[in-house]
């Protein structure tokens, strides 16, 4: 099957491009947000090509994943006049919670017969409004990093972009509250001032921006991974960490209360309970060694990589009929 998806969402992509298509990716001279192309900080196979827009109208499609509201005009014009899910199939994929007016929030394609509209959390779809178009759940699915927590630093790992400008958001404006109980490594972009901007020391919140290839071994030097994500679609980075064999210390919202079971970690809407549980990981090796343990069980259960490729696979054909 010939897949024409745009390089959106680097770790989502990077697991749905492991499947057993072909991905024809769009690439522009300037490799901007509409023709990014091939990855080039993640792993993709050779399966994976890139395709200039003026090759897109002869070339065979037997499917469009869209994954923003504009590709769909684009995806026409490129595709020589060929209409996603009129005249050729299609899915639009939904990766995020809804914002604005929850949960009276409609979506841009809601009320469509021509589309399936995917949803990655059963959380999601819940709270969208998509009126009567079709819709459907595959969870997400990680390449497996494997086991390498070592939590042989005392500190606890938050991963996220740009804290400063997301803030309540990103629970940003608790980091402060949380650091008194133990100091944390916030990993993203726009993280470097982050401890200036909070009035917070450089020991107890230091900001890091790594490459991909050194994310998940300096995620598993640290002793528990703290999700303190207020508002969010489920971020890749909490399955990730659970992978990865760390405790998780996070905020109960959104799907997270689904993803993580009582063995694996500590969840709740009170901050000073979080804070409390992350206290207790710091001081307790062996406990914060179990609930790692109990994560990763957890999320090679249900977010591997095969299960969603699966999920994938049969949706497909489903829609190919």
């Amino acid at each position: 099957m010939n897949i024409l998806i745009w390089h959106v969402h680097g770790s989502w992509t990077t697991s749905f491009v492991q499947g057993s298509h072909t991905y024809l990716v769009p690439v522009l001279p300037d490799r901007g947000p509409d023709g990014l192309g091939r990855a080039r900080t993640y792993h993709w196979p050779e399966s994976v090509v890139e395709v200039p827009p003026e090759e897109l109208a002869d070339a065979h499609v037997d499917l469009v994943v869209l994954q923003r509201p504009h590709e769909a005009a684009l995806a026409e014009r490129w595709l020589g006049g060929r209409r996603p899910g009129r005249d050729v199939p299609a899915v639009y994929v939904e990766h995020n919670a809804p914002d604005g007016d929850v949960p009276r929030t409609r979506h841009p394609f809601a009320d469509r017969d021509d589309l399936l509209l995917v949803h990655v959390t059963h959380f999601n779809r819940l709270f969208w409004d998509s009126g009567t178009t079709r819709t459907a759940v595959v969870e997400h699915g990680v390449v497996d990093p494997g086991h390498r927590w070592t939590g042989d630093l005392a500190r606890a790992a938050v991963v996220v972009n740009e804290p400063l400008r997301r803030d309540r958001v990103t629970g940003t404006d608790l980091l402060p509250g949380l650091a008194e109980a133990v100091p944390l490594d916030v990993f993203g972009m726009g993280t470097a001032d982050l401890a200036g901007r909070l009035g917070l020391s450089w020991d107890r919140c230091r900001g890091y921006e790594l490459p991909q290839a050194r994310l998940h071994d300096e995620m598993a030097r640290r002793r528990l991974y703290l999700h303190p994500v207020r508002w969010t679609s489920l971020g890749l980075s909490l399955i990730e960490a659970m992978h990865l064999g760390m405790p998780v210390v996070a905020l109960a919202t959104t799907e997270v209360v689904e993803a993580v079971p009582e063995e694996a970690g500590v969840l709740s809407t009170r901050p000073e309970v979080l804070a409390r549980a992350a206290a207790r990981y710091l001081a307790d090796h062996d406990a914060a060694r179990a609930a790692g343990q109990a994560a990763r069980h957890a999320a090679l259960e249900r977010y591997g990589l095969k299960r969603f490729l699966d999920d994938w696979d049969l949706l497909m054909e489903e829609v190919m009929r």
